[in-house]
């Protein structure tokens, strides 16, 4: 993203995991050597900010004027399985592009099933079948077999054969590995329920691609049906290397980890979303690209999945800004990351959520995905300082003790307590939580300021979307500027009629507000939660 940068790499992960410790001594490494952006592919458990290390190395970064970009996670398609939630850390998930590597699994029935893998070693030979078997009930003991753990299979089944695995517990490249030993001839790498659709390409030891979870229930039906018929299963794989021009994408990745935040529901996370699936990536020259151990090949890139490669690519960007920009706080960069991200794909349609194939929402991509080239000039920002978010947590109801631990000096929440409510941040995004107990209208309001980067004299008009049902009301409707860095607050006010929902459930809706002076759009999703106690 940002070819000139200068790169310094802070090791926090080792064979045991990350320690606590070493998160904290790389965030203030990073800040005395005087970096301008953190990149942070790391995460674990949402807990609060006080326990949090990530969030506190993150905020003295923060506090230094340093940008933290941070990964989502990797626990998607599920609700509230987004970490890194920290309202001064930027929170990002991860999409696809355009572009995939496409291997089928061509069956004897005639019918072929999509797929996908980076497997680019001695192929199977051409139009010639091999006998097919499904490894959770050929032999072995079910469970582990069909997940294709180590020792699994029986080889009397397997020799010669293509086989059918589960994802789950050892990795998939591992599970080939089995495969392999057990003198499997390739294997088909089927996800579970949980993963839903999405394909992830990686680089196997032995023929083999990845399907989706209903793909997978199609190939085990048909090994079902073909072994009481007089035609055996069997199946080929079709390799087919590199397609471009895919449509639709960007697609919300089906791993990416999810909202609502699990730690401050009135702050939506994640932020963004950026590239994240099958992204080209620099890999160490002593790991086979599989990560297996007997794999002998070398490679100095690899193609890798996951919100740790969505999330440098919003550290590059944000480089790119800083650079444009060396007076923009962090808080300004990720303002100008979401005002102008988009949320449309390449057919101008909503962006499709990868597990479901439906349409995807605010809680999946946050403000959207990002783009570069309109980041650059956002003409209006959401400022932040750490007073700001000193006060959020007050709002919280945090304890001064607590806070102290994140911002490492003494906090005063006397003045915050007045400031109002948690959703006050002058944060990009808006995000009201209704607690329905019996009521029947319920409505809050939102104080926004936004500092003119533009042009000197222009105005900005608002264009209100509500969320279906509510009703939004932005004042003042117009905000004139006079000059650059002028800053104008408006009032966003939220009123909401009761739902229908079960004791203990909720719903969702999203609209947007955009501030637009005929060249610059400057978008804010708008959340609208509602919930229904228990």
């Amino acid at each position: 993203m940002a070819p000139k940068a200068r790169l310094a790499a802070y090791k926090v992960c080792w064979n045991a995991g990350c320690y606590d410790s070493d998160i904290l001594a790389a965030f203030d490494s990073a800040v005395a050597d005087g970096v301008d952006v953190v990149s942070l592919s790391v995460g674990g458990v949402v807990v609060p900010y006080y326990l949090d290390a990530i969030a506190i190395g993150a905020f003295g970064a923060t506090d230094a004027g340093v940008f933290v970009s941070a990964s989502a996670g990797n626990g998607g398609p599920g609700g509230l399985t987004v970490t890194n939630v920290a309202p001064w850390v930027t929170t990002v998930g991860a999409g696809t592009i355009d572009r995939d590597f496409p291997a089928h699994v061509k069956l004897g029935n005639g019918k072929t099933i999509p797929g996908v893998s980076v497997y680019g070693g001695p192929g199977l030979a051409p139009g010639r079948l091999y006998p097919l078997i499904y490894a959770g009930s050929e032999g072995g003991d079910g469970y582990s077999s069909s997940l294709c753990l180590e020792g699994s299979l029986d080889p009397n089944f397997v020799k010669g054969k293509m086989v059918l695995c589960d994802r789950g517990i050892n990795s998939r490249a591992a599970k080939g590995e089995v495969v392999k030993k057990a003198g499997g001839i390739g294997m088909i790498l089927a996800n579970g329920v949980f993963d839903g659709e999405g394909l992830v390409a990686d680089c196997h030891v032995l023929p083999a691609t990845a399907v989706g979870a209903s793909s997978g229930d199609e190939i085990r039906k048909y090994i079902t049906v073909a072994s009481k018929s007089q035609s055996p299963p069997t199946a080929t794989i079709v390799f087919q290397g590199t397609r471009v021009g895919v449509r639709p994408a960007p697609v919300v990745a089906s791993f990416s980890a999810r909202g609502p935040n699990p730690e401050s529901p009135e702050l939506l996370k994640p932020d963004v979303i950026a590239p994240g699936l099958n992204i080209l990536a620099a890999w160490p020259d002593r790991v086979g690209p599989s990560s297996v151990p007997s794999d002998k090949r070398r490679t100095e890139f690899n193609i890798l999945s996951g919100t740790s490669m969505a999330c440098p690519h919003v550290s590059g960007l944000a480089a790119l800004l800083k650079a444009a920009h060396p007076d923009w706080s962090p808080a300004a960069i990720r303002s100008a990351l979401m005002t102008t991200a988009y949320t449309v794909d390449n057919r101008g349609e909503t962006m499709v959520d990868e597990s479901s194939g439906n349409s995807s929402t605010v809680l999946d991509f946050g403000a959207g995905h990002v783009h570069p080239q309109k980041a650059m000039d956002p003409g209006l920002i959401y400022d932040l300082s750490s007073y700001n978010y000193v006060d959020f947590l007050c709002n919280s109801n945090y304890t001064t003790t607590n806070i102290q631990v994140i911002t490492r000096k003494v906090a005063d929440c006397s003045g915050a307590r007045k400031a109002g409510h948690v959703g006050n941040l002058n944060y990009p995004s808006l995000s009201a939580v209704f607690q329905q107990y019996g009521k029947h209208k319920m409505s809050t309001h939102f104080i926004r300021t936004v500092t003119n980067v533009g042009d000197p004299n222009s105005v900005y008009q608002v264009k209100v979307r509500p969320p279906s049902g509510m009703l939004v009301t932005v004042q003042p409707e117009k905000l004139v500027f006079r000059r650059v860095g002028q800053k104008l607050s408006f009032l966003v006010r939220v009123e909401a009629m009761a739902v229908k929902l079960s004791p203990g459930s909720s719903s969702m809706r999203s609209g947007s507000i955009v501030w637009a002076d005929g060249k610059h759009k400057v978008t804010s999703p708008v959340v609208v939660t509602m919930q229904q106690p228990l």
